[in-house]
């Protein structure tokens, strides 16, 4: 039997994609436009972000390599037998599909597509070492360039639709955070709570994207000592009455993060909790009007620290106080140059979208142990920012009773 190492497979008819055709095309010409600038003549991206941000196809790797070659002509999905047609059907570029009778097709169908010898862009922040000499042996580059930093730049700004999308999943994050305060009480586990918020949530997205397909929405639900950290999983520790708790819902929508992170309490809030409480939720505030157009990411950054610093409470403060939001997940993705962080000076621009969310970590042991975070999602506009994130925060909303 001649078996080939890589073919088209075209079954069925193309999918209902989270975004127009214009949409990814117009995505398309800003990667050709940094290939123009940078000399590259083909890009080969390997990441889940990057891949599906280009063509709307967010792959389930287990183990194997996936691809989107771009050239000036091009714009090729490289995906693994295993899935048929459905990487054909969920891009919304040509795909090819590779065997696995030998080793390597992967990059065979590649270098079809991408061609020898040439100026080869990649992403040196996704490939591995493994992978990289893989790229060499078969593509031959004359020259290699990483482009990730570029590609990031180009996801940090959003499109109109993108925002549309970002928009409905901040109001899904929503319905789970109601879901979640309906299911807490003394006596049920950190898992059951969990479990209610994100069987509201998947209902809700099902319900206003009846095209998508459906995976990895999730949330965190901690309780107690396990809310020190923000990303810390969830258990089976059972609710008890004075509970600190920490909401984190995470709907994902054809592979875009939203997320709601509210601090609660089981019934009542000693002093010391409160005291805490209301001061994060000042840093909240403070920071949520700090975000505007011409603001950047340090500066905005010094100035939350002044104000916990002020109250002596900088040394709890755990992590940086936002970040950006699109093609990106707890395992993928990251637009880290869109980050409220010391070392990051990006300027803030209409059409980005980031959080708000200072955290504060008291150890345990000492009164009003615990975490505390709040967590909103805001579009920069032109002269300010718009809160898309609806669920209340503060000490009003969440002793729940």
């Amino acid at each position: 039997m001649d078996r080939p190492e890589f073919y088209r497979l075209h079954n069925g008819d193309k999918a209902v994609l989270a975004f127009s055709q214009a949409e990814y095309d117009d995505r398309l010409m800003g990667l050709r436009t940094i290939m123009d600038a940078s000399g590259v003549e083909a890009v080969v991206l390997t990441s889940m972000h990057n891949i599906a941000y280009y063509s709307g196809f967010l792959y389930c790797a287990f183990g194997r390599p996936y691809g989107l070659v771009v050239t000036a002509r091009e714009a090729v999905t490289i995906s693994a037998g295993i899935d048929a047609g459905q990487p054909w059907r969920r891009s919304a570029t040509d795909n090819i599909t590779y065997t696995d009778w030998q080793r390597d097709n992967f990059w065979r169908a590649v270098l079809h597509v991408a061609g020898k010898g040439k100026v080869i862009g990649f992403e040196a922040d996704h490939l591995t070492l493994a992978q990289q000499d893989k790229l060499r042996a078969f593509l031959a580059p004359s020259t290699e360039m990483d482009i990730a930093a570029k590609t990031m730049q180009q996801r940090m700004r959003k499109s109109p639709a993108e925002i549309a999308l970002i928009r409905a999943g901040a109001a899904v994050a929503d319905v789970g955070g109601y879901a979640i305060k309906d299911a807490v009480k003394q006596g049920v586990r950190e898992i059951d709570v969990a479990m209610a918020g994100r069987d509201a949530m998947e209902a809700e997205i099902a319900r206003r994207f009846p095209d998508a397909e459906y995976r990895d929405t999730w949330v965190w639900f901690q309780s107690g000592i396990n809310t020190d950290g923000a990303h810390n999983p969830v258990t089976g520790r059972v609710l008890e009455r004075g509970d600190i708790l920490s909401l984190n819902t995470f709907p994902m929508i054809s592979g875009y993060y939203t997320a709601l992170e509210r601090t609660m309490f089981v019934e009542e809030v000693d002093a010391a909790s409160l005291a805490y409480w209301e001061a994060n939720v000042g840093a909240h505030e403070y920071g949520m009007s700090l975000l505007k157009p011409g603001a950047s990411c340090a500066k905005v950054t010094h100035k939350i620290n002044d104000f916990f610093a002020e109250r002596d409470l900088l040394q709890y403060r755990s992590f940086g106080y936002g970040h950006s939001f699109g093609v990106l997940s707890h395992y993928y993705g990251r637009e880290a140059g869109l980050e409220l962080r010391e070392d990051i000076d990006t300027v803030l621009e209409p059409g980005m979208v980031i959080s708000m969310e200072p955290m504060l970590t008291i150890p345990e042991g000492q009164p009003g142990a615990g975490g505390y975070r709040e967590h909103d999602i805001l579009i920069i506009t032109e002269d300010g920012a718009e809160n898309i994130t609806g669920y209340p925060y503060g000490p009003g909303f969440n002793v729940v009773k």
